[in-house]
Parts: C-alpha cells; sequence; structure tokens
C-alpha cells in the first residue's frame, strides 16, 4: 500500500474509504468489510450523519481483532456551524465519542465558511456568521489547541484555496498537514498540487470517480461521465481494469491520497485492488489531456456575497 509521509515523518495510507453519502444502516458493514480487505484510512466528517454506526464498526473491529487502533488511519471534519473557537474542541469530542476513540489520526476545517451554531445547513443569508465573526485564524487556533490536548494527531483543512492556506502559513503554530479538495481527471488542480508539495502538505482526493450518487442539490446539469469517458474506458480496456481503478491509480500515481466511496463489497475488493497496479507514462499523459476546470462541486450552496462569501471568495479563482 502506497503511503504519503507528512512533515513530521508520520504515514498516512494513500487509499482510504470514503463514508459521504454511505447511510446509517448500511455503514457499519461497509467499514467492517473494507477493514477485512485491508483499508486502514477511513474518511469520516459529523456532517454525514453515521459516526455513530461508524464508531460501533471500530469497536467491533478492534475487539475482533481484524486491527488495532496504532494501524488504523480516521480522520474527521470540523462542520461549519462550529468555527467558534470555543466550540471546536466540544465538536471534536463529540466526533470522538461518537467514532468510540481517544484520539483522531487526522482533523480537517470542512469548508472555509461559518455558520450560526444552531444551523445546519443555511437556507437564508441569516444562517451564515460571517468572517468578521468568525474568522478562520480564530478557527485554527481551537483546532491547535485540539493537537496540543492529544485529542488529534494532526489537523488540516479541506475546499482551501491556495490564498487561503497562505494565510494561515502566515499565523499558524501548527501547519496544516493535509489539504482534501475535489480532484479527478476533469479537474486536476495542477498548480494547487505543486504548491502543497512545496509546502509539505498532502493533498487527498475527493469525489475522485466523480460521485454520481450526490444529492440533486450538489449537481450541476449534464455533467460528463468519467466513467463513460472514452479515454478512460480505453486505457481500462487496454490494462485489463474497471474504469474506476484507472481513476484511483491515476490519482495515487499523482502523488495525492484518494478516498473513494463504495458500499458494495465486490468494488470495495477492485477499488483496493487500485492500490497494486500501475498506469504507464503514456496512460497519465492521455489522462493529463482532459483537465477541464471541471468542478462538480461549485460550493453555490455558500452563496452569501453581503457576508463575504461567493463563488469568486470562496475558490479564490
Amino acid at each position: 500500500m502506497d503511503k504519503l509521509i507528512l512533515r513530521n515523518g508520520d504515514a498516512m495510507p494513500a487509499l482510504g474509504l470514503g463514508t459521504w453519502k454511505s447511510d446509517p444502516g448500511e455503514v457499519y458493514n461497509v467499514v467492517r468489510e473494507a477493514i477485512k480487505i485491508g483499508y486502514r484510512h477511513i474518511d469520516c466528517a459529523a456532517f454525514y450523519g453515521n459516526e455513530t454506526e461508524i464508531g460501533q464498526a471500530f469497536i467491533d473491529a478492534f475487539s475482533s481483532g481484524d486491527v488495532k487502533r496504532e494501524d488504523l488511519w480516521v480522520t474527521s471534519k470540523l462542520w461549519n456551524n462550529a468555527h467558534l473557537k470555543k466550540d471546536v474542541r466540544p465538536a471534536l469530542e463529540k466526533t470522538l465519542r461518537d467514532l468510540r476513540l481517544d484520539y483522531l489520526d487526522l482533523y480537517l476545517i470542512h469548508w472555509p465558511v461559518a455558520l450560526k451554531p444552531e444551523v445546519q445547513f443555511p437556507s437564508s443569508t441569516n444562517d451564515f456568521l460571517s468572517l468578521n465573526d468568525a474568522p478562520i485564524a480564530a478557527t485554527w487556533a481551537g483546532m491547535e489547541g485540539c493537537v496540543k490536548d492529544g485529542l488529534s494527531k494532526h489537523i488540516g483543512v479541506s475546499n482551501f484555496s491556495i490564498k487561503k492556506i497562505k494565510q494561515l502559513l502566515d499565523g499558524c503554530e501548527i501547519r496544516p498537514a493535509v489539504n482534501q479538495i475535489e480532484l479527478h481527471p476533469f479537474h486536476q488542480q495542477p498548480t494547487m498540487l505543486e504548491f502543497c508539495n512545496k509546502e509539505y502538505i498532502v493533498v487527498t482526493a475527493y469525489s475522485p470517480l466523480g460521485s454520481t450518487d450526490r444529492p440533486p442539490q450538489f449537481k450541476n446539469p449534464n455533467e460528463p461521465s468519467l466513467f463513460e469517458n472514452t479515454t478512460i474506458v480505453k486505457i481500462a480496456s487496454a490494462n485489463g481494469l474497471s474504469s474506476a481503478q484507472v481513476l484511483i491509480r491515476w490519482a495515487i500515481q499523482r502523488g495525492t491520497s484518494v478516498i473513494p466511496k463504495s458500499v458494495n463489497p465486490a468494488r470495495l475488493k477492485q477499488n483496493f485492488d487500485a492500490a497494486g497496479i500501475s498506469l504507464s507514462n503514456e496512460d497519465m499523459k492521455k489522462i493529463a489531456a482532459l483537465e477541464a476546470k471541471g468542478r462538480l462541486i461549485t460550493g453555490k450552496f455558500w452563496d452569501a456575497p453581503e457576508l463575504g462569501y461567493s463563488l469568486a471568495t470562496l475558490w479564490d479563482e
């Protein structure tokens, strides 16, 4: 299994299991099966609404001898309604209770957007906190406190632009270890990857297979399909692989970690096996040519310009 080395020398498995959209009632079996197959990196988030069931899967996997806690890499994320510095630690403590763990390996700020504490998802601009009320620097200080108190070994960010990471680096005590962002052949973000490599920040690719099962409000009309793309299909056919395996291996060979989601045992195994294959330089060049700046998760649901949130300010592009 490929591993990515963090700035302090710790190693994060390149291939992980994504749990977004894995519903309560199915995610327990998915996590148990994934661990038995060999997955050692599980990506979670409070917002996904399934951490309690994942926690039960962890406890049962530990007690059954399937894996030791120290051999498992567990990531979770701070949701937008806990960005006030005083709310960061309680949010992480709840995640730890739900996941039945004493510590996380990695805790991420899910989005650089703040909501009022009582709001789960915004329905109007009244649901947001401005960046003056909840500055990212203060949120980050709360995250740093969690590391100092032993609640998470590492901290990082998700959906952060280069500009926002630079702002953190200018004033932080503990540098972000990871930036988790949307990455796939239609949205390759080479400039971000180059920047993060230079700063020793590991990049994790979410929605690496296109996330076709995400809710309608997260979709764009007439989206192209990664699975049906002619180049991907031809490379898969020539190598005796599935399209998903090509997409996963492409992400790993670029030097990123990748967290595909599946609830199907056969596809879980197929995805895991992608870590052991290799694509040729020619295959990688062909996939690189698919770049279309085709972001799937646009972030349009965070649009509140009067409070400083817009697509322009979110991505800084």
